[in-house]
């Protein structure tokens, strides 16, 4: 195999080469991709048009929402950088526009090259469909035997944890918060983590996109436990969105408040990424429905509790 050139305008993509023992062959990545921790310092190919650290949530949502509509990215890709690299292979996805360039820009960027890379469309709704993009990248570079064994150990805890959590006692009513203001509840493989973590989310939407929620449809659902988990976001800011609800009507009215069971999570690390580490992710969602049958090994500012 000719030798191998990757960039990836999106960060389970990079989480996944990595998995496969491709971090060598990553050459260019996009400015969220933050793991493992030694891509930070590849060449940026990907960022965002976007000042959204100086913009509330509902400022980020309506210029989001307004651009999406007239068919404008909220990303920025370095054309000359894209050429400078000259890709064998460009890892992207067409699910969410709010997570990687739009096709338009892909497009774009392809033009400043001699000859077009291999584009691999990732764009997966649960977690077999992620899976099978470890597979597909791993067939693709010759790394399927990596893939195989990185799929081999996900399934295995996955079951783990399904095996322990069949012991609870009863499964807890949970939402999944994906964003606060406005609110949407989780999408795609978000809602089969909970149930294989052993809760239930009936407002999710299971292998289909996140929409928005009204307040008085989370208040009847009265979750016992509240995961907020705004996508594109650690368990700090987490923790400053979450802390925005406590000014909603009713607030302390909901179980998960009265119980102290509202956890601001890193959605970076466990939920928004259609990667490996969802399957951390589950396992983390165990912890927090069933402490006393799960424990939590992972970093200890995975999550916070907010009161």
């Amino acid at each position: 195999m000719n030798e191998l050139r990757l960039i990836s305008f999106l960060p389970a993509a990079t989480e996944m080469a990595c998995a496969l023992g491709l971090e060598r062959e990553l050459v260019g990545v996009s400015h969220e991709c933050d793991f493992p921790a030694t891509v930070r310092n590849k060449p940026v190919v990907v960022r965002c048009a976007l000042p959204v650290e100086t913009m509330t949530p509902a400022e980020i949502d309506a210029v989001v929402t307004d651009r999406i509509r007239n068919g404008q990215s909220i990303y920025e890709v370095d054309q000359g950088v894209v050429e400078q690299l000259a890709p064998t292979h460009i890892l992207t996805q067409t699910l969410c526009e709010v997570c990687a360039p739009s096709t338009g820009e892909v497009a774009r960027a392809l033009k400043a090259l001699p000859s077009h890379p291999h584009i691999f469309w990732f764009t997966p709704h649960c977690i077999e469909d992620i899976f099978a993009n470890l597979r597909e990248l791993g067939a693709a570079t010759g790394h399927w035997r990596d893939a195989e064994q990185v799929i081999a150990s996900a399934r295995e805890r996955l079951q783990r944890v399904a095996d322990i959590t069949k012991r609870a006692s009863r499964r807890p009513r949970v939402f999944c918060l994906e964003w606060i203001d406005p609110y949407y509840c989780c999408g795609h493989w978000v809602p089969e983590m909970v149930q294989i973590a052993g809760g239930e989310d009936a407002l999710g939407r299971k292998g289909a996109d996140s929409v928005r929620m009204k307040w008085a449809d989370i208040a009847a659902w009265a979750p016992e436990i509240l995961i907020v988990s705004p996508c594109g976001f650690g368990t700090e800011k987490a923790v400053e969105q979450a802390k925005r609800l406590l000014q909603q009507p009713d607030w302390n009215e909901l179980p998960a408040v009265r119980n102290g069971h509202v956890f601001a999570v890193d959605a970076n690390a466990y939920f928004a990424r259609p990667g490996p580490r969802v399957v951390d992710g589950v396992e983390l969602l165990a912890h927090l429905f069933h402490p006393e049958l799960c424990g939590w090994r992972g970093p200890a500012n995975a999550f916070q509790r907010v009161s």
